[in-house]
């Protein structure tokens, strides 16, 4: 297959879990597109209905402020009484675990490809194998807890010559997608920048898609291709989140473009000097800011909207 990476994790073709949809074999443009549509329609047949958001990925252009929403939504979540796990799939910002107030950071997922020889299995990574996996199943040595806050990190390229980041997306895709997610409790994913997450397929499993914008032209544009790209994946609640919005005057040019992409708006979170001046020093935000207060407001339209629509649970 070269450079593609299969929307479902199928490492070959017609073995299982294959759909037959021709995607790894597509040759030209057309054929890719007609590919594509058969993707999209098996993702749609599958999609269940909308309930309560189970697993929430945070997306948009590098800067836009992802880490800090999925920050301030773990808080606020926690809160309201949610149970919280917080993953972190970037690649390459650090300090997330210390922004939401863990004392250390878990062993790296990827420390299990490096434990267990190529094309074999070891008991370190057994629990991977699993159907389901609980958050509880997953080993000590790659969560930290604190109270109802879990927070696992798939790993960070370190290195020069490391290679590129196909194996950790694939971990994450595949770890999402086996996550059995109970009542009560929400898997919250920072993902790296831009849309390349959405063409291995990471965000596939996911019920939530949050798109985060600024003020700029290229976080808009941007947002349209996920908003679009999440919409291909069956994915049927896809929100923007206006973020670091200096006035009324920005928020209402912002929903106006938006509005014309025909990209709905879940709420605006105003610029706040307390984030930028916790994210200079490294220490732990709080939903007592002006933003944590913003994103507070925006999700409980979310939430009261989850729970109006029963869950297949």
């Amino acid at each position: 297959m070269g450079l593609f990476h299969c929307p479902f994790g199928v490492p070959y073709y017609d073995c299982e879990g294959c759909i037959d949809c021709g995607m790894c074999q597509a040759t030209t443009r057309e054929q890719m597109i007609e590919a594509s549509k058969i993707v999209r329609e098996h993702l749609r047949s599958e999609q269940k209905e909308k309930g309560p958001p189970k697993k929430i990925a945070v997306c948009g252009k590098g800067g836009v402020g992802k880490s800090t929403v999925v920050v301030l939504l773990a808080n606020v979540l926690l809160d309201e009484g949610y149970s919280i796990a917080v993953m972190d799939t970037d690649e390459s910002n650090p300090g997330l675990s210390r922004l939401c107030g863990f004392d250390g950071e878990p062993s790296p997922l990827m420390d299990l490809m490096r434990q267990v020889p190529e094309g074999k299995s070891g008991p370190e990574a057994e629990w991977l194998l699993k159907d389901r996996i609980a958050l509880e199943d997953i080993p000590p040595e790659y969560v930290v807890e604190k109270g109802k806050a879990r927070f696992l990190m798939v790993g960070k390229i370190e290195d020069p010559f490391q290679g590129c980041a196909c194996t950790m997306a694939d971990i994450t895709r595949d770890l999402v997608g086996k996550l059995d997610v109970k009542d009560k409790e929400i898997v919250v994913i920072d993902t790296e920048a831009g849309v390349e997450s959405f063409g291995r397929g990471v965000e596939r499993s996911v019920d939530t898609v949050f798109v985060i914008v600024e003020p700029s032209f290229q976080s808009i544009a941007l947002a349209e291709r996920i908003y679009y790209m999440a919409g291909g994946m069956g994915i049927r609640r896809v929100r923007t989140i206006l973020n670091k919005v200096g006035s009324v005057q920005s928020e209402q040019k912002m929903i106006d473009e938006l509005k014309k992409k025909n990209i709905s708006v879940l709420g605006t979170i105003r610029f706040d000097n307390e984030v930028g001046e916790a994210g200079f020093q490294g220490r732990e935000l709080t939903g007592e800011s002006r933003a944590g207060k913003d994103i507070r407001e925006l999700m409980a339209d979310l939430l009261e909207e989850g729970e109006r629509i029963p869950s297949n649970r």
